[in-house]
């Protein structure tokens, strides 16, 4: 008959482990807080806090963390495949004045209303923008703008672009102005505060100018598209873009700080550059907009 000494560490070695302890109730109050909210930023901020406080639990806290990511992940490519086309639909308008400097010193209003679709595999950005000032009833600065952008997500980062851009401002030296850019983009940052969007591409423009003459080019276009979310109150937004050809080249430069104020309320101070390499004769090749406006989010 075997020794009963020596079958005992064999039956410590086929026993069960025992079983993990559960997670301290404030820590998991903490993470399902974080959880139900759906803020991405704050669950990740609670469970590199949550695994440093209480390392032994470290694998639980990942694994409800793994958890967490891949149920809110199916649900959000749920939605967004079944979801209407009008139900995705987010916006922006804008209204405000400004000091302007450059071709005219004066004040003015300006009106934009951003609107943009976030699919499954598609996204729409469409831009309105009507910037009008007079003095004494004489008009000196009209400039409008439309400009339409659909994107086709290759993956999560890279995605193939069109733009079509309409553009007047007769102080700018043109009456009508055309582009049209197809290329790729590609999303270097897109967690945490901070996102980074840039786009490069063939480009084709038309440009009817207040002399008469008018030109076709094809350009290259680029353009970046960098926010920033300070705070959760205070956002920093620059976007730059360029047209560059053998003709007349076009640089646009917004650096724009928004600060909410109330619900979908905020309060925006932008500044904005236009760079024109060859204007038309008498006009300058640079005009700056500053603009207080306030932004209403839908």
């Amino acid at each position: 008959m075997p020794n009963p000494a020596l079958l005992l560490p064999l039956g410590l070695y086929f026993a069960e482990p025992p079983p993990e302890p559960d997670l301290p109730i404030e820590i998991r109050t903490m993470l399902e807080e974080a959880m139900a909210s759906g803020n991405d930023n704050d669950v990740a901020t609670i469970v590199r806090y949550a695994r440093k406080a209480a390392p032994k639990h470290s694998q639980k806290i990942a694994e409800l963390a793994s958890h967490y990511t891949f149920e809110r992940t199916e649900k959000t490519e749920k939605r967004l495949r079944t979801a209407s086309f009008g139900a995705l639909v987010k916006g922006r308008a804008e209204v405000g004045g400004w000091i302007n400097s450059g071709n005219s010193d004066s004040l003015g209003v300006t009106a934009v209303l951003d609107l943009s679709r976030e699919g499954y595999r598609w996204r729409h950005k469409l831009k309105l923008q009507a910037d009008y000032q007079e003095n004494n009833s004489i008009p000196t600065r009209e400039h409008y703008l439309a400009a339409f952008e659909p994107n086709y997500k290759v993956d999560d980062r890279l995605y193939i672009y069109g733009a079509a851009q309409y553009e007047s401002d007769k102080f700018f030296g043109y009456y009508d102005r055309y582009s049209a850019s197809s290329g790729a983009g590609y999303t270097v940052v897109a967690k945490g505060p901070v996102t980074l969007d840039l786009e490069l591409g063939p480009a084709f423009r038309y440009t009817s100018f207040t002399t008469g003459l008018a030109e076709r080019n094809l350009a290259a276009r680029g353009s970046v598209d960098f926010d920033w979310r300070m705070t959760p109150a205070l956002t920093l937004r620059q976007d730059t873009s360029a047209y560059l050809q053998d003709a007349n080249s076009t640089v646009t430069s917004l650096t724009a700080v928004d600060a909410k104020l109330l619900g979908p309320l905020s309060a925006r101070l932008s500044y904005n550059i236009q760079f024109e390499s060859r204007p038309p004769v008498g006009r300058v090749n640079t005009d700056t907009t500053g603009r207080a406006s306030l932004v209403y989010a839908f």
